[in-house]
């Protein structure tokens, strides 16, 4: 049984009543939206792991194998993509499930209170189905004239968000679940959103320190054509207008990025 639903529901009311955001200095870029978040989880009486800089995912529920990482996006601003910090994102860790709550925010609040314009929280699986995969950065020395030079090899992903894969997420609140959990009689189902895996995938990749390229190997995937299917929920009271998984989101997702390199 999970939690999910519970805690959409405590965000929508939250964001109905104009519970706002409270940033407590200027420069707190991070933890604003985190803080919010957290203050849903409270309204629930749910106990959890206090978040920390380095730990997945940034809620991790006590007597639910569960946890939640929020991602706060400012808007109008990137959207179609986001920063993973060295995690590639998953459905499982640890044994928990992962969601993960998107919560679009003004990029230029005129004070430090302001509301959340748009939600989605998503199952981990509806950005990655691939929960074995495990992070690690590795180094080297022996770099340079004299080879006393340390490289780290710190991997960074980029994953594309609810706003980019699904069309009707914008201005909306929407939970995005695997089709096999079950949810609450107040929620109404507005979208079927079927993801197929990809023929081949990416198991290695090579830098030449000499000519800068990067270059990838690429194999069979053994589970190509796999169908993950997963629906898209609203709770009673809020527009019901449909959800469309978009068929260019990578094209999209690309362009932000180069946009916002060349800005």
């Amino acid at each position: 049984m999970t939690l999910v639903c519970a805690v959409f529901r405590e965000c929508v009311h939250a964001m109905r009543d104009g519970i706002l955001i409270e940033r407590e200095a200027r420069h707190d870029k991070e933890f604003h939206f985190q803080n919010w978040l957290k203050s849903r989880l409270d309204g629930i009486g749910e106990n959890y792991d206090e978040p920390g800089r380095n730990t997945y995912p940034d809620f991790r529920l006590v007597r639910h194998a569960e946890g939640y990482e929020v991602k706060g996006l400012a808007y109008p601003g990137r959207e179609a993509d986001y920063d993973c910090n060295s995690q590639v994102p998953c459905g499982q860790h640890n044994g928990r499930h992962v969601f993960y709550v998107f919560g679009r925010y003004p990029v230029r609040p005129d004070g430090d209170r302001y509301p959340v314009l748009d939600l989605v929280i998503c199952h981990g699986s509806f950005l990655n189905a691939d929960s074995t995969y495990v992070h690690q950065n590795k180094s080297f020395r022996g770099f340079g004239s004299y080879g006393d030079i340390l490289v780290r090899d710190r991997k960074m992903y980029v994953a594309p968000t609810p706003f980019a894969l699904a069309e009707g997420t914008a201005h909306n609140r929407t939970l995005i679940l695997p089709a096999t959990i079950r949810v609450d009689d107040d929620l109404v189902e507005v979208g079927q959103l079927t993801r197929h895996e990809v023929d081949r995938m990416v198991v290695a990749y090579n830098f030449d320190l000499r000519s800068n390229e990067l270059t990838t190997t690429l194999v069979p995937n053994p589970t190509a054509g796999t169908v993950h299917t997963f629906k898209a929920y609203r709770l009673e009271g809020d527009p019901v207008g449909p959800i469309i998984l978009r068929e260019r989101s990578r094209e999209m997702a690309e362009r932000e990025l180069r946009n916002l390199f060349e800005d």
